[in-house]
């Protein structure tokens, strides 16, 4: 019974605390207090203006998105992930997570002019009909009801996203970063691209680069996400110009990972599979481009908060599934968030 004498028993069988005890314990509790709570302030403060970095991301993000519940005050920001299929929902569902969250406007900028999409084609693309669906997508996606779901987000001005894209230049990169590199070899990729002159440097650009299925990406490209999106802003690059970018991967490298059917539309499932995260990333590129732009709660930009959700479909001629033609081209493209009425997923708008 070890400093009995400093406590007395209660005939309830309660024990009652001495003022001497109480007051050392409350000296204790002061000091950890003093220590702790500028601790905890920082690492808040830290958080919320985790979107200076060039690329944030925590593993397995979108799993915690949609299945966790998030009871904290601020803000998470933004990963740029498009995570797997069965990352995004409990038991390995496909779809996003987007109810119960109102996405909202952090005072970011938006890309509000016309979206010029560079596509760097790294590795062996050789023989591959990739070459020529996914320049048709980008050619095609721009004027049209799906991606004038992105006019209902705008920047602090009030200028709207506009339904504008173009398919602006593509080059090619032989394996300048080997077949296996991180988040950094990307970056790479994209710098070598533009300082060597083969793209040019725009400031309205997203340059996505796309990598054959030999390629892997380190930092979890098949096993936590299929595409990714950031930013950077460097006198290396561009003279410091806020440069756009991607890595979109070919999912013939993990098909169920990352490939909504085994047969595509277009006759090349790792191109089709390509295609619907090409159309992720781009979309939250122009109205997340510095990843403090919007967003919910929970980090989720508009495309994750619909992602592997493709509303109503068709059969093709050749059994896929499809529910969209872009010019002459079927396609499965994911849902993206219309900002508008307390917000939803859906194909087009209006």
């Amino acid at each position: 019974m070890a400093h009995r004498n400093t406590l007395s028993v209660l005939s309830s069988g309660r024990r009652r605390v001495s003022l001497l005890e109480a007051s050392a314990i409350l000296g204790i509790v002061t000091l950890l207090a003093a220590c702790l709570f500028p601790i905890i302030a920082q690492a808040r403060e830290s958080a919320k203006n985790a979107s200076h970095l060039t690329r944030y991301r925590v593993a397995c993000l979108a799993n915690a998105m949609y299945v966790s519940d998030y009871d904290g005050d601020d803000d998470l920001v933004p990963s740029g992930v498009h995570g797997r299929k069965e990352t995004n929902r409990p038991g390995g569902q496909a779809g996003g997570g987007g109810g119960g969250f109102p996405i909202a406007y952090h005072g970011g900028p938006i890309i509000t002019g016309t979206v010029n999409v560079y596509y760097i084609w790294y590795g062996n693309w050789s023989g591959n009909s990739a070459t020529t669906i996914l320049p048709d997508l980008a050619s095609n996606i721009g004027g049209k009801p799906y991606f004038n779901i992105n006019t209902t987000y705008y920047d602090g001005s009030g200028n709207h996203v506009q339904n504008l894209v173009t398919n602006k230049l593509s080059t090619t990169d032989n394996y300048s970063q080997g077949t296996a590199f991180g988040d950094a070899g990307v970056q790479a990729i994209v710098a070598n691209a533009i300082n060597s002159g083969k793209l040019q440097a725009d400031a309205n650009g997203v340059y996505f680069v796309l990598t054959s299925a030999d390629v892997n990406e380190t930092s979890g490209f098949c096993t936590q996400y299929c595409g990714w999106h950031t930013h950077v802003k460097t006198t290396s690059i561009a003279n410091g110009m806020d440069i756009k970018y991607a890595f979109v991967g070919n999912p013939d490298r993990c098909p169920s990972a990352c490939e909504a059917q085994t047969t595509g539309p277009n006759g090349n499932a790792g191109a089709d599979g390509m295609a619907s995260i090409i159309a992720h990333e781009l979309e939250e590129a122009t109205t997340d481009p510095d990843l403090n732009a919007w967003f919910d709660r929970r980090g989720a930009e508009n495309a994750d908060k619909c992602a592997w959700t493709f509303g109503t479909t068709y059969t093709t001629s050749n059994g896929a599934k499809a529910n969209m033609k872009l010019g002459t081209r079927d396609f499965l493209i994911q849902q993206n968030w219309v900002n508008v009425n307390g917000g939803y997923c859906a194909k087009q708008y209006p």
